[in-house]
């Protein structure tokens, strides 16, 4: 199990570019890039590409998306965001909802938060857990937590084995440029619609956020679905950072167009 201290990861680190100006032209050609691989893996049809974000909240998770989605044509990629689950959804099993969207052969598919919740915020706040209609003796375990982290583990190796590439992502910000994208919400006038008053309640969690997060890297952190922490204050190093890592993993698969088929 790798160990994951968020406390000592710079989240306004840019090690890779030395400013904004380097990072934008270098992530230009990397989206030209990801739009090519992206077509030919659709070609290809031998994979299918599953990118989930993670993050606290104000992390940039929604911008990412855009960035990720601007790359792409829009036919072969497809994006959702899962919020609280509805009454039919607690009703299954935690990874239910979110298995029924995973990408068929040849897509992708963009998570905008993930049953990555199940192991965290539920961590943070128990009593979501009474919505999921839980068996007394499973809910009360020690090792609820565990035998969760374990699913999720077998669940991605199972997507793995059919030629799903889990690439998972999490935006590390630091607690200060959380409260200052917070405060542009409520001052610019655009961005008053993101603001909720939950957001500043969460705040008062954020070690409990932090200590749940470390356990979930840490935990799920797996050779064939290994977590990228990303530095996230900056957010064009963010979207450099997540557009190399997308482009070297599928440039690595070695895919080719197949060959025309010349008999009926």
């Amino acid at each position: 199990m790798k160990k994951f201290q968020l406390n000592k990861l710079d989240s306004a680190a840019h090690s890779l570019c030395k400013d904004k100006e380097e990072a934008q032209q270098k992530t230009v050609e990397l989206q030209r890039e990801l739009y090519d691989l992206l077509y030919l893996m659709f070609a290809h049809n031998r994979y299918s590409l599953l990118i989930i974000l993670q993050g606290i909240d104000s992390s940039g998770k929604d911008g990412a998306v855009r960035h990720l989605f601007s790359a792409a044509n829009p036919q072969g990629i497809k994006v959702f965001s899962f919020k609280q689950p509805t009454a039919e959804e607690s009703r299954h099993d935690f990874l239910w909802r979110c298995h029924q969207h995973t990408p068929e052969s040849g897509l992708t598919a963009i998570f905008n938060r993930s049953y990555y919740e199940e192991v965290t915020t539920t961590m943070v706040h128990p009593e979501l857990l009474e919505a999921q209609h839980l068996p007394e003796s499973i809910i009360k375990s020690r090792d609820f937590f565990q035998r969760r982290y374990e699913r999720i583990n077998e669940f991605e190796l199972l997507l793995s084995e059919k030629g799903t590439i889990v690439l998972k992502f999490f935006l590390h910000i630091s607690k200060k440029e959380q409260k200052r994208r917070l405060q542009e919400r409520l001052t610019n006038r655009s961005k008053n619609w993101k603001f909720s008053a939950a957001d500043i309640k969460e705040r008062a969690y954020w070690d409990a956020h932090r200590r749940a997060f470390e356990k979930m890297l840490g935990a799920t952190h797996t050779k064939v679905a290994p977590w990228h922490v990303i530095p996230a204050d900056n957010k064009w190093y963010r979207d450099y950072l997540l557009s190399k890592t997308i482009v070297d993993k599928l440039k690595a698969l070695k895919m080719q167009f197949p060959k025309p088929q010349l008999k009926p």
